[in-house]
């Protein structure tokens, strides 16, 4: 079973992603912020991490840059959530280095489909713009 850790201060945006990921078979861990997310990804060590942009504290591209910087995290792919889509954000994240963005409200059909394409996928090849919104 495939896991995915997902990090949003919001705990519904959480819940929603996470029943909907649960229905298709993943196994789930949620962190409400980044510290959360840096020691839940060490502990549960996921497939596939979504992360909120913008939390208190260390936010997700601080996250972002502390996994790429690990070794073992090096080719997790990370999608990067945010409800503020600010112009650029979608530009600024990828350039950062995260795989795929996408903006809330969440399309959740989008979702299950970016979820997997992600996890089917070597990480050169996830980064060719197929599926970001």
């Amino acid at each position: 079973m495939k896991k995915v850790l997902i990090t949003d201060d919001k705990a519904t945006s959480r819940e929603l992603i996470r029943t909907v990921l649960e229905t298709c078979g993943y196994a789930i861990k949620e962190a409400s912020d980044g510290i959360e997310a840096l020691r839940y990804a060490h502990e549960f060590e996921p497939d596939l991490i979504i992360l909120d942009l913008y939390m208190p504290g260390v936010d997700g591209f601080g996250v972002l840059a502390e996994l790429r910087s690990d070794e073992k995290f090096s080719k997790t792919p990370i999608m990067a959530l945010t409800a503020s889509a600010m112009h650029g954000d979608r530009e600024r994240a990828l350039a950062a280095g995260f795989d795929s963005y996408i903006s809330k409200p969440v399309p959740l059909p989008w979702l299950r489909e970016e979820v997997e394409r992600l996890l089917d996928r070597p990480r050169s090849d996830r980064r060719l713009g197929l599926g970001l919104r």
